[in-house]
């Protein structure tokens, strides 16, 4: 059977849908200041959630891909929400991008310069410099020279987490969430800058997931003290964390999945071997431990080390991420069974995920697959969702704003 995405009438849907994301909450997203509003259900900002960067970011990435795929009204979204990290979210004085200003203009001092957010900065001024953004392409300069100089560490190849508000103390964490945008944003600022060295970055922490991926049967890691040793334990008196739970996180297990094949893609000839594997692997477990597995469909957040569920809510993330890894996966290998899953998770995207009432995706549903809030409240993302329409009709190779800006997007 011919697989949607080489089916006219899919790409025309997942075209509509992207449009139909992009209109969400539009009128409201620029806060006042500059930085996107966090958005809460009904697509309004909710002012008591200030301007965080990751938001702000993600918005002027989302928003110049609008842009670029020539949709009206997105340019002047991701020109406001850029104006935040040029102004309210720039720290002045000791450089760098802060976590977050509060609604009342404070800056968040307590939770320092995170590799998280600064990944994110690289993503979006690579995207809006594509875009053609006045004040982007000077935006990914000075990004570029922050994050080489603080968070790349150029001996273990990979990047360290998070500093101290004024960048004089590194913490002992280590992360791989961070590092997995990180290899999102290198391979996004090789393809908007021409410089290749960032792809080599992008494949030393490929390697390294690579080895993770083979030595813990696919359940990745997240979490790694100072010498990059795993601390398997962390937070599971806190599994549900926002950006550390506990366990192994199906999602990252499939996001890493697509975007070790999107290294491949951009390394070409030189791209190892075991890039491949790895991605079918990753993809295997998380599907094994992650889907349906507690009677109902959808996607389970996180996992013991056995496998077992331990945060059985649903993200809409994990489900955007799936879909991308099955269409990838599908298109690299031409294996049906890729296909076959990627026709069944975007039923239960739209059946379950999608409010075709109040616009966007439910950011969470409950074990039962009601809306819930417990760990993403509202609906400030439209990130993974975009994405997921967007990925299916581009290559895998380059990136996805410098694919859009080459009309590489098939319909």
């Amino acid at each position: 059977m011919l697989p949607w995405t080489s089916r006219p009438t899919h790409l025309a849907w997942l075209e509509q849908h992207t449009r139909d994301l992009l209109d969400f909450g539009r009128a409201g997203l620029v806060a006042p200041g500059g930085g996107a509003a966090y958005l809460d259900d009904d697509g309004r900002p909710d002012p008591s959630q200030g301007v965080q960067a990751w938001i702000t970011c993600r918005t002027v990435h989302v928003y110049s891909l609008g842009a670029l795929l020539g949709v009206p009204g997105c340019a002047p979204v991701a020109a406001g929400a850029l104006a935040g990290l040029t102004g309210v979210l720039h720290d002045d004085e000791h450089g760098g991008w802060l976590h977050s200003v509060d609604a009342a203009g404070v800056p968040d001092r307590a939770s320092g310069k995170s590799c998280y957010d600064h990944a994110f900065v690289l993503l979006a001024a690579s995207s809006a410099t594509l875009a053609g953004l006045p004040g982007a392409r000077d935006l990914l300069d000075e990004a570029c020279a922050v994050y080489l100089d603080r968070f790349w560490d150029d001996d273990a190849g990979r990047a360290v987490d998070t500093w101290d508000v004024t960048f004089s103390e590194l913490d002992g964490y280590r992360g791989i969430n961070a590092n997995m945008h990180s290899v999102e944003a290198m391979l996004a600022v090789a393809d908007a800058t021409g410089d290749p060295a960032w792809r080599e970055c992008a494949a030393r922490i490929a390697a390294f997931v690579v080895e993770l991926a083979a030595e813990h049967d696919g359940r990745l890691p997240e979490h790694f003290d100072a010498t990059w040793t795993a601390d398997l334990e962390l937070n599971a008196d806190r599994p549900g964390d926002q950006f550390k739970p506990y366990g192994a996180t199906i999602g990252h297990g499939l996001e890493w999945s697509r975007l070790l094949l999107h290294v491949e893609g951009a390394l070409g000839d030189d791209a190892p071997d075991d890039l491949l594997p790895a991605a079918v692997a990753l993809f295997d477990r998380a599907v094994a431990d992650g889907w349906a597995v507690d009677g109902a469909d959808g996607f389970v957040y996180t996992t013991g080390w056995d496998g077992t569920p331990v945060v059985r809510d649903r993200m809409h993330w994990v489900a955007a991420e799936a879909t991308a890894a099955a269409d990838a996966l599908h298109r690299r290998t031409g294996e049906q069974r890729y296909a076959d899953l990627y026709a069944t998770w975007w039923d239960h995207i739209v059946t379950y995920v999608v409010d075709h009432e109040r616009g966007s995706w439910h950011h969470e549903l409950d074990p039962t697959l009601a809306p819930a809030g417990t760990v993403w409240p509202g609906k400030p993302d439209l990130y993974h969702a975009v994405q997921a329409t967007l990925l299916p009709r581009l290559p895998l190779g380059p990136s996805i704003a410098r694919a859009v800006a080459d009309a590489e997007v098939a319909s």
